[in-house]
């Protein structure tokens, strides 16, 4: 076999024809609400008319079908039963469907409405083969409510083809031109108006359309259908896109019998986290993103993530922030009656670099304090642990941003702050208000004076002591051109409060309204001095 064969792509594609009346008869069922005799279809609003979206065998049998007004359809059957289509809960189910095909492959692609690519090339093997995968594929969904169409081709167009009429094929490499050549033209999927032309063409099969020489076809009907049905022929194909990034490492856990217990569950995780750390430190590469996916018995799969500051190179670090991860879920691990695998996956890793620890001291610090904020990212979340970064702008509300510990740990050790000159009060109060509360300001030294006393939180405050103004001019190459000039001052009540407060705009006018008058300028206060 050749190196080009075995390479060779395989994918597997899944049609869920009945997903919206399925999803919508789970619900009932588990309700007590089904009845498997009643037919049912679900509508959707068609050019101001209802039409059937989706029906179940029952109402299929009684000569409905897709497309069909809902007015002729209870002519047929008056005892029909309707629901109404919700496209998004149908996107959500097919979603978490994809979520648990990513125990055959982690590369599962959307084919919306209704189906799915799994991209199975090389692993197979791990599930008996590529028959014995689909049919437990198959099987399992069934046993979930969902009747599925499966096929199994070298390219993704092919596949779909396929499950659109003969459900359960699997195409030899190469084999792609002559399994679809019987099929209608209706198969390929194309526009409605490219197959209503070819069969008025005579081209009623997608052989006799391969049969025509392909600038003909280009020529007719243009070229995305030529390439379209290249790849359904197998002469190439566009690559799927699958939902997740592809992790860099992957380790995971089958059972025959599902485990539910704590104790089983962080043994799991423990042994799975030795597997990943010595694969990583086969390439001197340390996680800094990690996942541990949980996957029911019943189809329903939970994942959780930590993220580390440094690259993690022992598992005893992972199994303790999984646990600080898991023992601070607001929404606890369920493992209902099972969960039958478990996965831990390494999506960001980075290369390990060697430093001596033995003589520094500093290295020991950082590492703790690296830790410390990793398990308290853990718990609480890693947005919520922050450090402070100085920024190269004057404007006071954006001289300071914070960013999150994990990722910028080095750089707020690094940071430069400005040096304060001692037996001097601070120039800035430690912490700003996140929006400049308004004062109302009844007279002030003019133009460039300080109020004689203002009211803020409806508390008169005379003024005893100032220190200003320091005038600070907005950036006029970043803004719109209506931001005023600040005029900021360091003030003293009579009750030995000290307010930093800021008059937003200049007595003689920067600003111009539509009727060409100077907007007046406003008093704000931005900060409390301790």
């Amino acid at each position: 076999m050749s190196a080009s064969s075995v390479n060779r792509r395989r994918i597997l594609s899944l049609w869920l024809p009945h997903l919206p009346i399925e999803r919508i008869q789970r619900f009932l069922g588990s309700a007590g609400l089904h009845k498997d005799n009643e037919p049912s279809v679900v509508v959707i609003k068609d050019t101001n008319a209802l039409v059937i979206h989706a029906l179940d065998d029952a109402a299929s049998r009684l000569g409905l079908h897709i497309g069909q007004p809902l007015a002729n359809a209870r002519a047929m059957c008056p005892d029909l039963r309707v629901f109404d289509a919700d496209v998004v809960a149908d996107a959500k189910t097919l979603s978490d469907i994809a979520d648990w095909c990513d125990r055959f492959t982690p590369l599962v692609a959307l084919d919306p409405p209704h189906g799915l690519f799994l991209d199975i090339t090389g692993c197979a093997h791990l599930f008996g083969g590529e028959a014995a995968l689909l049919q437990t594929l198959v099987r399992a969904l069934g046993r979930q409510g969902f009747a599925v169409s499966a096929a199994i081709a070298g390219t993704s167009v092919c596949a779909r083809t396929l499950t659109r009429q003969v459900t359960g094929t699997i195409v030899a490499d190469g084999g792609e031109a002559e399994a679809i050549s019987r099929l209608p033209v209706s198969a390929l999927g194309a526009s409605e108006a490219i197959t209503t032309g070819l069969r008025r063409a005579g081209l009623k099969t997608i052989g006799d359309v391969a049969s025509r020489s392909a600038h003909e076809i280009t020529a007719r009907f243009g070229a995305r259908f030529s390439t379209l049905l290249a790849h359904a022929l197998g002469q190439g194909d566009a690559p799927i896109n699958p939902r997740k990034p592809l992790p860099d490492y992957i380790v995971e856990k089958r059972f025959a019998e599902p485990i539910a217990t704590d104790t089983m569950i962080a043994m799991t995780l423990s042994r799975l986290a030795d597997t990943l750390i010595a694969s990583m430190e086969k390439q001197g590469k340390g996680a800094r993103r990690l996942e541990a996916a949980f996957f029911r018995t019943d189809g329903v799969v939970r994942a959780i993530m930590v993220e580390t500051g440094r690259p993690v190179t022992r598992s005893a670090v992972i199994d303790r922030l999984f646990r600080e991860r898991l023992d601070a879920l607001a929404d606890p691990l369920d493992p209902g009656f099972g969960f039958d695998m478990v996965r831990l996956s390494a999506s960001r890793t980075e290369i390990v670099v060697q430093e001596q620890r033995d003589l520094d001291a500093h290295v020991h610090d950082n590492d703790e304090l690296a830790a410390l904020i990793d398990r308290i990212a853990a718990r609480i979340g890693g947005k919520r642990v922050v450090v402070h970064l100085p920024q190269d702008t004057h404007i006071p509300e954006c001289a300071v941003i914070a960013a999150p510990a994990q990722h910028h740990l080095a750089a707020a050790m690094q940071a430069e702050w400005p040096a304060r000159v001692e037996s001097e009060p601070p120039l800035r109060p430690l912490r700003l208000f996140d929006k400049p509360e308004p004062i109302k300001v009844p007279f002030a030294t003019v133009p460039d004076g300080p109020p004689h006393q203002f009211t803020w939180r409806r508390a008169l405050h005379a003024v005893v002591r100032v220190e200003g103004p320091e005038r600070i001019a907005m950036e006029w190459w970043r803004q719109d051109g209506k931001q005023f000039t600040r005029d900021y001052f360091r003030i003293e009540d009579a009750e030995g409060l000290r307010f930093w407060i800021f008059r937003d705009g200049l007595y003689e006018g920067e600003v111009f309204d539509d009727d060409g008058k100077p907007v007046p300028p406003g008093w704000y206060v931005h900060g409390l001095f301790a």
